[in-house]
């Protein structure tokens, strides 16, 4: 004790300083460091899990992004395939009416060429009945009397086979 009283220490002061201290630390770490480290801990888990959260959500954006492009790619490739058949459907379309127009055009003409032939033959009978009365004409002028009607037929006969050829001949010309 000498030593203490040598320093000027009170061993009952000390005592009690001691005792007030480990109270004091008792109650703290009872009621405030307990509580400090919870909210210091509670803390730490909220970060942790927003942290977590975070990288959640940056592979949610990298698969959304993934898919949006794959949906883009999948929308381009189907665009490219609609226009492909809408091409080819104008092509077929575009040959289909030409093939149209022309059998439309080929009939036009062969129809055409009917009504040439046909208006040809028309014209022929008529040249022949005008070439008839006059060969008619003629040949009663000549013989100047009155012939038979066989007679008369027969030289008409002949006078048509000797014209139609050069009447085919100038109808070609």
């Amino acid at each position: 004790m000498e030593f203490f009283n040598a320093f000027g220490v009170d061993l009952l002061k000390l005592g009690f300083q001691v005792f007030n201290f480990l109270l004091l630390l008792y109650l703290l770490n009872r009621f405030l460091f307990k509580r400090v480290f919870a909210l210091v801990d509670e803390r730490k888990s909220k970060i942790e899990k927003g942290l977590e959260e975070a990288e959640a959500a940056a592979r949610d954006r990298e698969l959304a992004r993934a898919e949006r492009e794959a949906a883009v790619a999948e929308a381009r490739k189907e665009a490219n395939e609609m226009v492909a058949r809408a091409n080819k459907i104008a092509e077929d379309t575009r040959n289909q009416i030409l093939t149209d127009a022309r059998a439309e055009a080929e009939n036009v003409s062969t129809r055409a060429r009917e009504e040439i032939v046909a208006e040809k033959d028309r014209a022929m009978a008529e040249i022949r009945g005008q070439v008839a009365e006059l060969a008619l004409a003629a040949a009663g002028k000549l013989v100047r009397g009155q012939m038979d009607d066989p007679t008369q037929r027969r030289l008409v006969e002949e006078f048509l086979v000797e014209v139609e050829p050069s009447a085919g001949s100038k109808a070609r010309s």
